[in-house]
């Protein structure tokens, strides 16, 4: 879809336009949104990070999904002069040298990334007002590099049902902080639920288990179908990889097998040999001493999805066939 397309589209007398759903909540699929609440959302945005009328706004993302129509609406609503570049995963390299500063921008973590290891994308990343990241988890040593850079970084929460973000996350901070309007509880497994009236007309239960801090802030855990019970205990495998990634050792995936005495045991599948002995879990987590594996398979390469992230399914099916 182009520019012309959405706003062709945006401005007619429909009350609704169709978006694809990500699968966060459930399978995939289509549905209808109000134009009145993707202006909601993108009025709670612009409140949340003081954004005011007259600056620049880049959009670098698809306009096939709502992180990249979110952003028109939020130039729409802010009345921003939107710079459009082609998405690519070096957007940064298509920036006209006379655009000298932007109030708001929203990248997924690769286009970021890339423009980190390009000097004169760098340097056009550093005018970057406001960078909103999403669509992805963000590497520990890109978090890491971020954490240093001085301008203002968000790490965003949301889905297609929420008409993309409902809380925001300093890259300098664990935890994330809802929009205004938002509320949010825990159901009886810990995962998220979201309360967004002016957003969408139903709760949405999720798959994210969280943590809880005051002011309402949280941090995410994981996915509850990313948890493992070994033996009654039960180990969140995203915590897990977290915990390797912060020593250093990103050549692992973890999964589990079945396990007769268990129930579940975790496996570490690995591209490179691995120390376990040498691996000393964290102590402030009671159940961290769970997190060694019981098993080890050795992988010619990860077994990862095309956008670079685990897929657990293959990781366990590979598990379970290992002899």
């Amino acid at each position: 879809m182009t520019l012309e397309d959405f706003l062709s589209e945006w401005n007619n007398e429909l009350p609704t336009l169709e978006v694809h759903t990500s699968g966060s909540t459930g399978t995939p699929k289509r549905i209808l949104v109000e134009k009145s609440r993707m202006r909601a959302s993108a009025r709670m945005t612009c409140d949340f990070l003081g954004i005011e009328t007259g600056g620049n706004a880049l959009l670098c993302m698809p306009l096939d999904f709502i992180a990249g129509k979110m952003m028109v609406v939020r130039a729409l609503e802010r009345n921003l002069h939107l710079i459009e570049v082609e998405p690519s995963g070096h957007p940064l390299a298509l920036l006209s040298d006379e655009v000298k500063s932007i109030d708001l921008a929203a990248m997924v973590p690769l286009q970021v990334y890339n423009s980190l290891q390009v000097p004169l994308e760098r340097e056009r990343l550093l005018r970057i007002k406001h960078l909103i990241i999403g669509g992805g988890a963000i590497p520990d040593t890109l978090e890491a590099e971020l954490r240093q850079l001085p301008i203002n970084i968000w790490s965003s929460y949301g889905m297609t049902e929420t008409l993309s973000h409902i809380a925001l996350r300093p890259i300098s901070e664990d935890y994330y902080s809802p929009l205004p309007g938002i509320t949010l509880e825990q159901d009886a497994n810990d995962c998220l639920i979201i309360h967004a009236p002016a957003l969408c007309t139903d709760t949405l239960v999720t798959n994210d288990i969280v943590r809880f801090i005051e002011d309402n802030k949280f941090q995410i855990i994981g996915r509850r179908d990313n948890t493992v019970c070994s033996g009654g205990i039960k180990i969140q495998i995203e915590e897990v990889e977290h915990w390797l990634h912060s020593l250093g050792i990103d050549n692992v995936v973890v999964t589990y097998r079945t396990d007769a005495r268990l129930g579940q045991a975790l496996v570490y599948l690995c591209t490179d040999a691995l120390d376990i002995d040498s691996l000393t879990p964290p102590t402030h987590i009671s159940t961290a001493r769970y997190w060694l594996p019981r098993h080890v398979v050795h992988v010619p390469q990860l077994p990862l999805t095309a956008n670079g992230k685990p897929d657990r399914a293959l990781a366990h099916k590979i598990a379970e066939n290992y002899q």
